[in-house]
């Protein structure tokens, strides 16, 4: 089997059988695609040890970052790996193949008292009645109070959503639901949006949806309009330009650490498979304390 078709297959396999998100499976597909230029027509079989090396090597040629070349590392032997379970190679050639280690950035947060400026700001805002401002007072809200992922936010049905409660019910990575809690402002800002906001925009089209968030035109936000609105909002509390809707995730984690929250909690509310995704929130914490000892401190 030629090494295209093959990758092409692989894909279909993480998406129908292994359930991995429709991002994660882009991106497979996005790095075998990638290798498959480089190997051309070879069948799988064909396919070495120093054809993978020199694939890495061109990566590094064109600059790609250290978590690029990682991630692609990981591709080809997660392929590799099915491709010899499927017998379609009769060796692995990626077992001895390494990728520069991934440097451990910390995630961008945003202080308590930045996010309560924020909110404050745009609960204020949302008094005025657009529709728009309520809806988008909502959605930081929720983003920040659930620490649910962009992609959650956008799925959220309108009944997925209980006020009574302060729940959500999300569909997370692999399909996998869960409930995760919110608190008094999230939940205040949801039913304004809900009672003012939402019917004046579902108004605004003739097609019906059970989409919690509405764009202008009344159909389901996407992501990219997410993206803006935290960019716009939260890039001056950062100092970042390119912020986005997990740098609130990341906040909503960080904050619950500090607050007390204990570690495999935090793990159910985001929503993570592996407690050591979770325990980069406690560098984070470390971080910030030691950054905080070493302008406090006159002996630090």
């Amino acid at each position: 089997m030629e090494f295209a078709a093959a990758a092409h297959a692989f894909a279909d396999h993480l998406a129908q059988v292994r359930r991995l998100s429709p991002a994660t499976v882009r991106a497979y597909r996005s790095d075998l695609r990638d290798l498959a230029e480089t190997v051309g027509e070879l069948e799988v079989d064909q396919v070495t040890l120093e054809t993978l090396r020199d694939w890495l090597w061109r990566a590094t040629q064109r600059g790609d970052a250290r978590s690029t070349l990682a991630r692609r590392a990981a591709a080809a032997r997660s392929f590799f790996s099915w491709a010899h379970e499927q017998q379609l190679v009769d060796h692995d050639p990626s077992l001895r193949l390494v990728a520069p280690k991934r440097g451990r950035t910390l995630p961008t947060i945003a202080s308590q008292d930045a996010m309560t400026t924020l909110l404050d700001a745009q609960r204020r805002a949302a008094g005025a009645g657009d529709p728009i401002v309520l809806r988008d007072h909502a959605i930081l809200e929720l983003l920040y109070g659930a620490g649910i992922r962009v992609s959650e936010l956008c799925g959220l049905d309108v009944d997925d959503l209980d006020l009574d409660r302060g729940t959500a019910r999300v569909l997370g990575k692999g399909s996998k639901e869960r409930v995760v809690p919110f608190g008094v402002p999230a939940r205040d800002a949801a039913g304004a949006y809900l009672t003012r906001g939402r019917p004046a925009l579902a108004a605004r089209t003739a097609r019906p949806t059970p989409a919690l968030f509405l764009g202008s035109r009344g159909a389901r936000i996407g992501p990219r309009a997410v993206y803006s609105l935290v960019a716009e909002v939260l890039a001056p509390f950062v100092g970042e330009e390119t912020v986005g809707p997990h740098a609130l995730r990341h906040t909503a984690a960080t904050h619950l650490l500090d607050g007390g929250a204990d570690l495999r909690a935090v793990q159910e509310i985001l929503g993570h498979a592996s407690l050591g995704t979770t325990q980069i929130y406690t560098h984070v914490s470390a971080e910030r304390l030691t950054a905080t000892y070493r302008l406090a401190h006159p002996r630090a």
